[in-house]
Order: structure tokens, then C-alpha cells, then sequence
């Protein structure tokens, strides 16, 4: 065991990452809209409101409340209106609850469609589940081939009952090094990879990054997987420096990634770039890191720059990103567009639909073709069954007064999304 402190050993940082709170989720459920005929649809939403994962949950309640205002008067399905029951469940971060609760969704809530979001531990459970039982299932916010493969999806049959809408490790190693290519380095790249789904497919010598970063002459430090949570990354830092790496890459749950710098700062690791996906995607997170967060870069999903609106409510992301911010007096993050979208595609599929038969749904949402606050949703362009990408960017935190700002720094992979700034390297 290390003896190193992580920053988010302070309680009042680790308050800080426990964002959506029991209290406000409690306030926007159960979300019940008005219908003459008094029938209700059910829609089960799973998401990480605790545990390591929280930070990507933090507009849950901020959406949901939007949500309730927009189906305010229910959803008309075949012509008749219903109204419309959310029913929330945490999954704690955990693969295993997110199983179990998705089968409560299905078996006790008889919910008629399932959406869910954050990582391959939220998305893969919930939607194996689902397929399991015959249920409709729309996730989000885990990359496409973690979701598809991390399921032994098979391209030639794709899954009947479940569909997803995310970028994939194509896009992001694009990204990557892409904005690496924007500093000047010996192109040494060590990785951080979690053994867990998304870790063992970013690592995956066929799949993954290794045999790109190969063709783009990029040479890798893999010391293999690591087991989460994780308090001592002494072995990697010591490696990394042996090694002279000049650009740090991953896939980090914010805690260990907290640990992981801090221990590198102590141990005189001085890379040129550290782009880490999960860590480093949020704000509340980013603020715990100190001066240390400057100049940090990730993939970014989605920013107040996107030029989308909502299909909901035809609000920009510009303004989406506002209102949220108005509204809890926290910055905007990533997953706030992803998870206004994913309600999106749900209440377009619903309103599609001949009616609220299992069979009927699952159609509904299979020709969906939809633009939204995150771009445009088709299930039917692949690039696998039962999968839609949306655009992928690159980002950059740069230290604006005492607050640090996301700034865009490429956009190779989605030219749609203006640039704002270079990457620089770290002092």
C-alpha cells in the first residue's frame, strides 16, 4: 500500500465528486404526466449516481427535470395519449448492480423501454440484461466496439433488442494523436490501462490503440493491466521514466487517475502530454487536481461549441450549456449533452411507435434517424448492427482566473466542430 495521498483524500474534494445528490434525484421522480385515459408508459433509466463513476451522473437531475417539463402533457403513441413514469435506479458503479437492477426495472417495474449511459460497466449489464428479457434498450457514453465486442456482439447478426449511439476507438485514437502530433516529442507513449472493458479493448493488440500508434510510428510503454481501484501506479512511474515517455494515455476512473498524478509529481514523471479519458473529462474533478490539472487533454464528446440543437426543445448547445449552469451553479460537463440525447432518441422512438408493444418499440427505435443536441442519430448506418456514431473532438484544459476551461484543440475526426486553440505542451 502507498503511502501517497491522493487529492481526493480530502473530504471536501470528495464531496465535490459526489455530485446529483439523493435529495434533488428524489425531487424529479417519480416523473408522472397527465393522460385522460390514466395509462402510463414506463421508462427505466440506469445510471451511475455513486461510487467512482458519480462525476458522469452529475446532470441527471438537471435533465430529468427537463425532461418532466417537456412531457408535461405525456407522449401520444398510436394516437392515444399516455402518460409517461420514469423510473430511476443507481447502479453504483457496479457492473453486477447494474445487472440487477435493470432485471427490477424489467421484472417488478414492467417498464416498457430501458436507456442507460456511462461507461461498459452501466451500458453493457443493462443491455445484456434487456436483450436477455426481450426488452427495447437504447445506452449511451461508452465507446462503440467497448459496448458491441465487450458483449460478443457479432457484426454479421447484431443484438434484436438493444441499441447504442457513441463514438468509437477509431475516433479517439485519431483524436489522440492528432493533437500529439501538435507537440514536438520522441513519440513514447505509456499506458494506463484498467483491466476492465473499456481498458482490455483500448488495449487490445488487434482492436485498440497498439497497432495504430505502430502505423503512426508512435512507440508504446504497455506494462499491462491494472486492477481498480488502484492506490500505488510506482511500477508504471518508474517504467514511464526508464523509458523517457513523453505522452501518457488511458482510460482512468478519476480516482485512480488522482492517485496516478499525484504519485508522478512526487516521483519526478514530467511528461509532455497526458490525455486520459474518464479522469479528466470533468470539472468538479479537474478542480480537485489543483495547477496540476493545466494543460491536461481529453476527447470531448460534447461542449457548449457543438453546433446541435435538441430535438426536445430546439435549445443550442450554447444554451443548454447555460441553463445548466444557471440552474445549479455548477460548470457544464460532457455527459450533460448525452444524457439530454438519450431521453431525445427514447421520446422519439415512443412517438414513432404503433403502439407499446415490446416488438413495435424495438422497431421504432431501429429507424431512428434523428438530430440532436449531440448530432445526428442513425441506427441504420452502422458501422455494426444496432450502432450510430456521433462526432469526437479534442480538448484541453487551460486555466482561465481561478477556474479551469475545456478548450478545443482538434478536430480532425469532426471538422463540423470549430477549433478554439492549440495544444501545448505541459510546462
Amino acid at each position: 500500500m502507498s503511502d501517497s495521498k491522493s487529492p481526493l483524500d480530502n473530504p471536501g474534494r470528495r464531496a465535490a465528486m459526489r455530485v446529483a445528490t439523493g435529495a434533488a434525484l428524489a425531487s424529479a421522480f417519480p416523473l408522472r404526466a397527465f393522460s385522460a385515459q390514466g395509462s402510463t408508459i414506463k421508462i427505466g433509466c440506469v445510471s451511475p449516481q455513486t461510487g467512482p463513476l458519480a462525476a458522469f451522473a452529475e446532470p441527471d437531475a438537471f435533465t430529468l427535470e427537463q425532461i418532466r417539463r417537456v412531457i408535461g402533457s405525456g407522449i401520444k403513441v398510436g394516437g392515444r395519449t399516455y402518460a409517461v413514469e420514469i423510473v430511476y435506479k443507481d447502479s453504483q458503479s457496479d457492473s453486477n448492480r447494474a445487472a440487477d437492477v435493470t432485471s427490477e426495472l424489467i421484472l417488478n417495474d414492467k417498464v416498457h423501454l430501458v436507456i442507460a449511459a456511462h461507461t461498459p460497466a452501466t451500458t453493457n449489464p443493462v443491455a445484456d440484461q434487456c436483450e436477455l428479457n426481450g426488452v427495447p434498450c437504447i445506452t449511451t457514453d461508452t465507446p462503440w466496439q467497448a459496448h458491441f465486442f465487450g458483449r460478443n456482439g457479432d457484426p454479421g447478426k447484431g443484438f434484436d433488442w438493444t441499441y447504442h449511439f457513441f463514438w468509437g476507438l477509431e475516433d479517439i485514437i485519431g483524436t489522440y494523436t492528432s493533437m500529439w502530433a501538435q507537440v514536438s516529442s520522441n513519440k513514447t507513449v505509456g499506458a494506463l490501462w484498467p483491466n476492465d472493458s473499456d481498458g482490455n479493448i483500448w488495449g487490445d493488440a488487434k482492436k485498440g490503440f497498439p497497432p495504430v500508434l505502430a502505423q503512426k510510428g508512435f512507440s508504446l510503454v504497455d506494462k499491462g493491466r491494472f486492477h481498480s481501484p488502484a492506490d500505488n501506479f510506482s511500477t508504471y512511474i518508474s517504467e514511464f521514466k526508464r523509458r523517457d515517455v513523453a505522452i501518457v494515455t488511458g482510460v482512468v476512473p478519476p480516482p485512480d487517475f488522482a492517485n496516478f498524478w499525484s504519485q508522478a509529481g512526487q516521483q519526478g514523471l514530467k511528461p509532455k502530454v497526458v490525455t486520459v479519458a474518464k479522469a479528466s473529462e470533468f470539472p468538479a474533478v479537474i478542480q480537485t487536481f489543483g495547477d496540476r490539472a493545466q494543460g491536461l487533454s481529453v476527447e470531448v464528446w460534447w461542449s457548449p461549441s457543438h453546433p446541435f440543437k435538441s430535438s426536445l426543445t430546439d435549445t443550442s448547445c450554447l444554451q443548454l450549456a447555460q441553463q445548466y449552469t444557471q440552474t445549479t451553479s455548477r460548470p457544464w460537463s460532457m455527459p450533460l449533452g448525452f444524457k439530454h440525447a438519450l431521453f431525445e432518441v427514447a421520446i422519439d422512438a415512443l412517438r414513432r411507435s404503433a403502439d407499446l408493444k415490446p416488438e413495435s418499440i424495438r422497431n421504432a427505435i431501429r429507424e431512428t434517424d434523428l438530430a440532436t443536441i449531440v448530432g445526428r442519430v442513425n441506427f441504420s448506418k452502422g458501422p455494426v448492427p444496432n450502432i450510430a456514431k456521433t462526432p469526437l473532438v479534442g480538448g484541453q484544459w487551460k486555466k482561465r482566473g481561478k477556474a479551469f476551461d475545456l478548450r478545443l484543440v482538434d478536430n480532425s475526426q469532426a471538422p463540423i466542430v470549430p477549433v478554439q486553440e492549440r495544444l501545448d505542451p505541459l510546462a
